[in-house]
């Protein structure tokens, strides 16, 4: 009686050890839905879909196959678990393109496992220099009805076979991944839409002879789709040279939509005019407040004009930024209160009946004229001083360069998180050795 007792004390030990490992499995599961589900760059996605899969059946490989479009063969290959010396002995082979055993799921996308590969009637054996492979488990991954690719797992980290509860957490990770990659998808082409948009409503430079012009607009990176940032540049009749960058504060279509209105308000206010910087300003203030929804936006407008053999740099800001001037020589500085006596007044929005200001400095033979958004500078846990610092550094150190080169690296070191986008405008005068 007693020995019975013992063992059924044993039995029901080991029922509830495995009733753990089961909830804890699951809650692993969970935990890799939700991972997985949170993130939406697909190449991020695929990469973790195989990470994840591996942790929650103890594989050492992994790797998931994408199919072409006419699902016949592997388009993508993305292979996990591999060494840097491993990955090296395979530099030269051909990816797979899903013959032998990867053909099979391929062929028929119900799970497949595969106690010893080397055996199989359908292997296809390994490259020269591919790890020793014993084991297999393969599940198709399928989005929208359509098998997307097939996740493979090889070699469990304690030697034993793939089992029937291996294949059904990773059954159930597949389903999800499926969702995942689509909503991945989708967010990959309404980003790409909404960027082409974006881009569309941005001028393209006109010439500015004899100055030189670059711009570039970078969007934001996650989450926002569209930013309010901008550029512009014009010649007016009088031969002036106007440039023009803004920012409408908000990150969805409404903030791109009043970045358009304000921008071609601007234009038009500035064009055939001789006004003061201070003056359009003011009167784009008054306009937006009488004809726009409420809008919020700074904006920064140099004008810059001949002044006798030279050229001069007149300008007023709305709450932005302020201009960066680098000489050909490489000295930079930025055109606010600490080196010019000159500040930024309020953005636009806020009270258009407070008078704004112009600020006038000569602008020497082949300067650079920087303008940028706070999408280039701006960091949550950064400081504004150190990243302006950054910026004109950087900028000095290209000022011998041509204006592009000078242009991208000011964009390439960007001191910002990325998670506000970016419009940068330069100009160079003629003349100088940086002409």
């Amino acid at each position: 009686m007693a020995t019975r007792g013992t063992e059924g004390q044993h039995g029901l030990g080991e029922e509830l050890a495995e009733c753990a490992r089961t909830q804890e499995r699951m809650r692993g599961l969970l935990g890799s839905i939700l991972s997985i589900s949170g993130e939406l760059d697909l190449p991020v996605v695929l990469r973790r879909i195989v990470t994840t899969a591996m942790e929650l059946v103890g594989a050492r490989y992994g790797a998931l196959g994408v199919l072409d479009e006419e699902g016949i063969e592997l388009a993508e290959f993305i292979p996990v678990g591999l060494s840097q010396e491993e990955l090296g002995e395979l530099a030269a082979v051909e990816l797979p393109r899903g013959k032998g055993l990867l053909g099979l799921l391929i062929s028929d996308p119900r799970p497949l496992r595969v106690d010893a590969i080397d055996t199989h009637p359908r292997a296809a054996g390994l490259p020269p220099g591919h790890p020793a492979m014993r084991s297999l488990l393969g599940v198709a991954i399928t989005v929208r009805g359509r098998v997307y690719g097939n996740l493979y797992l090889t070699d469990r980290q304690d030697g034993k076979s793939f089992d029937a509860d291996d294949e059904a957490v990773v059954v159930a990770l597949a389903g999800a991944a499926g969702v995942a990659i689509d909503n991945a998808r989708l967010y990959g082409q309404v980003r790409a839409g909404a960027e082409q948009f974006q881009r569309l409503l941005l001028p393209r430079l006109p010439d500015l002879a004899p100055f030189a012009s670059w711009a570039v607009y970078q969007p934001a990176a996650d989450p926002a789709l569209l930013g309010g940032d901008w550029y512009d540049a014009m010649v007016l009749p009088d031969g002036a040279r106007v440039m023009l960058v803004g920012d409408v504060i908000g990150h969805d279509v409404r903030a791109a939509a009043a970045m358009a209105q304000v921008r071609n308000m601007l234009r038009a206010l500035a064009y055939d005019s001789s006004s003061l910087p201070s003056e359009l300003l003011s009167r784009l203030d008054r306009t937006l407040e009488a004809v726009a929804e409420p809008t919020m936006a700074t904006v920064s407008l140099a004008r810059i004009e001949p002044d006798g053999d030279g050229w001069s740099l007149l300008w007023s800001s709305a709450g932005h930024p302020p201009p960066l001037v680098v000489t050909a020589d490489g000295r930079a500085g930025y055109l606010d209160a600490a080196c010019t006596g000159a500040e930024s007044d309020l953005p636009l929005g806020v009270d258009p009946a407070v008078a704004r200001r112009d600020h006038r400095c000569a602008l020497p033979a082949g300067a650079t004229v920087l303008m940028f958004t706070d999408g280039l500078v701006e960091h949550p846990q950064g400081d504004l001083t150190e990243a302006l610092h950054t910026v004109a550094e950087v900028a000095a150190a290209h000022a011998p360069r041509p204006l592009e080169e000078l242009g991208r690296a000011v964009a390439r070191a960007r001191p910002s998180d990325g998670h506000d986008d970016m419009a940068v405008l330069a100009l160079r005068a003629p003349g100088g050795t940086g002409a």
